[in-house]
């Protein structure tokens, strides 16, 4: 099941562990127990630490496992083999329950730390997700911080009868002590900034608590290729650079297919991402990971609030925080998501297997999603709202082929409809004959292009109509010393490799602003402006 290679790749870092973790499987019968124990007795055998024991551990069922550290629980547990996109999640788990120290910001570490009543958090996923990991692995790093948590990851595919009962249609989906905590596409820094909305005191440790950042020359907001290009850019001339992170990678991290990354013939979206880190290591850049930012105040120093409460300074900004998922706004669309709406066909693809779903969007996202999905579903119908599709030729000519994908275009969706709070119809009307139509199926997934994540800039610098900040061909916004480039800004044509191109003129510029025109300030002056 794990192949020789992973497993030597994978020993060197058990050898970091610090105490002896043992596999505990829960005693009873699952079809996936003997995959399980042969999982966990293969992965065992690279490091005298680990081991594994089968007891009645009051786990969900027999292809249920905790993890154990010198005889004492953690609060990690997996229920399901943890195998696909969530084996680096047990591997990170197995880490952490061995002794090696968590990699979570530091004012997250103090929030965390700071939690004072159990609560339990069970994830349920598909191994097929690949935002899925994100979620697991934060919740794990909770738990291994705080025995006043757990966290349970569990297989959707295994324990169908956990998703029957909670109603999942859609992964990641946490639930905190039993009651839903949150659906669909989460990010790590929603989770946290879920966790200071039900115990707002947190966040006051975690800004106190935090150790303050010197004066930053530069501050970048976003980790997407546009941020971490600028950040590379930047510390290239010697600068003090800050990133700040809500999502390392950005809306990369869910791209699968990458054809058209100049010298990369093929790639995947995880492994851009993987690139991007490794690169950033190699400078001395703060990363700020989890966060957001909240406000910016305007000045010859910049103070920028973050999520946790915390205030940075810097001398310049730039804003590299991308886009996210365009929503259609109509009525069921956002009572629905995780019960039939999606975003991801990725991950909630295999939810509606043999089923009847629909696409809307025809661009190159909306044709991409409908071609994984005619692999899966039993049809997909795409509704287009213009009167042609916007996708590449090529796209187009490979969803023609297929027998189980119908095209509609000039369809303008009106509402999802739901039976039993499952999605159960899409309305649309054709907008050359003005006709209403009902289509039955099981799901619509929305892939209609992007919004910019701009929302707490604003009254800062200028925007567009559509929340795009306007910059000029310098990357240069209204406001003096804050600059933007990539997917937030009015640069057209959303791609990656125009986003590593305008995040390196940001920093090429912001470079110019702090040499030749912002006005020199010393660090005490800068602390007295902060304060």
């Amino acid at each position: 099941m794990l192949t020789a290679e992973l497993l030597a790749s994978v020993k060197a870092y058990t050898e970091k562990l610090t105490r002896n973790v043992t596999f505990v499987v829960q005693t009873g019968e699952n079809e996936k127990r003997e995959e399980l124990m042969e999982f966990l007795m293969q992965f065992a055998d690279i490091s005298p630490r680990l081991n594994v024991a089968e007891r009645d551990a009051g786990l969900r069922g027999g292809a249920s496992f905790t993890l154990e550290a010198d005889d004492a629980p953690t609060g990690i547990t997996f229920s399901g083999v943890p195998g696909g996109h969530e084996f680096n999640s047990f591997v990170l788990g197995v880490l952490h329950a061995g002794g090696v120290p968590v990699r979570l910001d530091d004012a997250l570490k103090s929030i965390v730390e700071r939690v004072g009543e159990p609560l339990h958090f069970e994830t349920a996923i598909s191994l097929s997700c690949h935002n899925c990991p994100d979620v697991v692995q934060t919740l794990n790093q909770f738990a291994a911080l705080n025995p006043n948590i757990s966290a349970e990851m569990v297989d959707g595919g295994v324990y169908d009868d956990f998703v029957a009962e909670r109603n999942v249609q859609g992964v990641p989906a946490v639930f905190l002590n039993g009651e839903v905590f949150a659906n669909g596409k989460i990010e790590p820094a929603t989770l946290i900034e879920k966790l200071l909305e039900r115990y707002p005191h947190l966040a006051e440790a975690g800004a106190d608590e935090a150790p303050s950042l010197p004066l930053q020359d530069v501050v970048v907001i976003g980790g997407g290729p546009a941020g971490v290009s600028s950040a590379i850019y930047a510390a290239r001339k010697g600068f003090a650079v800050t990133i700040i992170a809500e999502r390392f990678g950005g809306q990369v991290k869910d791209t699968l297919g990458i054809e058209n990354l100049v010298s990369i013939p093929q790639t995947e979206g995880p492994e851009v991402v993987k690139g991007l880190r490794e690169h950033l290591t190699e400078y001395e850049v703060t990363l700020r990971e989890h966060l957001r930012v909240d406000d910016i105040e305007q000045g010859d120093v910049k103070s920028i609030t973050l999520s946790s409460g915390e205030k940075i300074r810097a001398r310049s900004v730039i804003i590299a925080t991308g886009a996210n998922w365009r929503e259609l706004g109509i009525p069921g669309e956002k009572e629905y998501i995780g019960n039939g709406v999606a975003y991801c066909p990725h991950c909630d693809g295999p939810f509606f297997k043999g089923k009847d779903v629909s696409v809307i969007g025809g661009g190159n996202s909306g044709i991409e999603a409908a071609l994984d999905l005619s692999g899966i579903v039993g049809h997909v119908t795409v509704l287009e709202f213009m009167p042609e599709l916007k996708a590449d030729k090529v796209l187009v000519d490979k969803a023609l082929e297929r027998d189980n994908i119908t095209i509609i275009t000039n369809a303008a969706s009106q509402e999802i409809k739901a039976t039993d709070g499952k999605v159960s119809s899409l309305v649309y009307k054709d907008r050359e004959s003005g006709e209403t139509h009902e289509l039955d199926l099981k799901a619509v997934f929305v892939q209609i292009g992007l919004v910019p994540n701009s929302e707490f800039a604003k009254g800062l610098v200028n925007m567009n109509k559509y929340g795009e900040i306007i910059i000029n061909d310098k990357a240069e916004t209204s406001a003096a010393g804050i600059l933007a480039c990539g997917d937030v800004t009015t640069t057209p044509y959303k791609q990656i490799v125009v986003a590593l191109g305008e995040g390196s003129k940001a920093a090429l510029t912001a470079f110019e602003y702090l040499v030749m025109h912002a006005p020199a300030v010393e660090e005490d002056e800068a602390s007295a402006a902060a304060a």
